[in-house]
């Protein structure tokens, strides 16, 4: 059976991290949706998204498909009732379509002609930015499972606190060096070839991926993922960091997304709680406002490749879109356009030629090229974005 994953009704609602990726490649617990419905499935999949994104992530039809809505994350039972579809059956959750089987001769799906299969069971859907990481915790819980089940982990070195060895699985190559690990509340997954200085402090659900570094002193709560590549440094408390970014020093992330690509400068903090405590609002990409999120909790949204210097400080519900640099003293506002250039005193747009060049620059450190995919990827969010540039 070919499956392919699709964006569905909640692409704009996870804006600016989808403007870059389709919803499959979000990260969430220690994989991405997409690595978490593979590793299910035992096959590859590919991707209906974005005309722009298709070049970088395409889609493979053929005779006969099951289409996956890329918001819910799978589970066991939810994958065997997907194996099991038959020709005009969907399976649903509520009035969201989980998964149905398809053919390359339909010309449109109409879901009222469908055998409709309702999935009762708890499953976890991302459909706004901020679930990513209020879902973060399960995720990782449900991610440990899935990669450890039946494997030993690496032994803890000599010199490392722990609680709850069961609970805490290292992977080969990783290198621990006086650190403390507490599992007691949740697992902790250190990556493979991953590093984890000095008196690096970690609370459980934890996940660190493939070469992440964690640096002398850092402070890590729980419901905290560190994606491949990235360095973090000082305080960070439920958190999801997707990947190839750096904090690498003191300074307060919480309640956040960072995207691919991104610096937070020394001593970056982010506030994640009103003031007057009150329910904090986000701003939507849909309806162009800020939107009630329900959350009391909420820090700093950040699309892929912005950038921002020392002792930035970041607002209670603060979005970032892709490709900003901000700098200077005060507080941003708490929406910055995608290629903005500038900070608190004012902004101007931030042109793609000297975006393109620190991209280049970034990317080669870790041995990748920007290409000309990438680089028209950003071209296009560069003209998506320009509306909300009014400076």
């Amino acid at each position: 059976m070919n499956y392919i994953l699709f964006d569905g009704a909640v692409r704009n609602a996870l804006l600016p991290f989808t403007y870059t990726r389709p919803v499959a490649d979000i990260r969430i617990g220690i994989l991405t949706i997409r690595e978490k419905w593979e590793k299910f499935l035992g096959l590859t999949t590919t991707t209906i998204t974005e005309e722009y994104l298709e070049e970088k992530y395409p889609m493979v039809e053929m005779e006969e498909n099951i289409l996956i809505n890329a918001s819910f994350c799978p589970t066991e039972s939810l994958v065997e009732k997907i194996k099991n579809l038959s020709e005009n059956e969907a399976i649903f959750k509520g009035d969201d379509v989980i998964a149905f089987f398809s053919s390359d001769k339909q010309e449109e799906v109409i879901f009222e002609d469908y055998k409709q299969i309702e999935f009762e069971e708890e499953v976890i859907q991302i459909k706004n930015t901020w679930d990513i990481f209020t879902f973060n915790g399960k995720a990782i819980q449900q991610d440990f499972k899935l990669l450890t089940e039946d494997r030993t982990s690496q032994p803890i070195p000599e010199g490392i606190r722990f609680l709850n060895k069961e609970n805490i699985f290292i992977e080969e190559g990783a290198t621990l060096n006086f650190a403390t690990l507490n599992a007691t509340e949740g697992p902790i997954y250190i990556g493979k070839n991953a590093t984890v200085m000095e008196n690096v402090a970690v609370r459980g659900p934890f996940a660190m991926c493939e070469n992440a570094v964690l640096k002398m002193g850092a402070k890590i709560y729980k419901d905290t993922t560190v994606g491949p590549f990235s360095k973090i440094g000082g305080e960070v408390s439920n958190a999801v960091i997707f990947g190839y970014s750096s904090k690498g020093h003191d300074g307060y992330l919480g309640n956040s997304v960072i995207g691919e690509w991104c610096n937070l400068g020394a001593d970056t903090n982010n506030s994640n709680l009103k003031n007057n405590y009150a329910e904090v609002k986000l701003w939507s990409y849909e309806t162009e406002r800020f939107a009630k999120t329900g959350l009391q909790f909420c820090g700093l949204m950040m699309g892929d490749h912005s950038k921002c210097g020392i002792n930035t400080m970041f607002n209670t519900g603060t979005v970032i879109g892709v490709s900003a640099n901000l700098f200077g003293s005060g507080f941003p506002r708490n929406f910055v356009p995608s290629f903005s250039w500038g900070g608190a005193a004012g902004y101007t747009e931030y042109k793609t030629n000297k975006v393109f060049e620190v991209a280049t620059a970034v990317m080669k450190r870790r041995n990748l090229d920007f290409d000309f995919i990438e680089q028209r990827i950003l071209e296009n969010v560069f003209e998506q974005t320009a509306k909300f540039r009014n400076y």
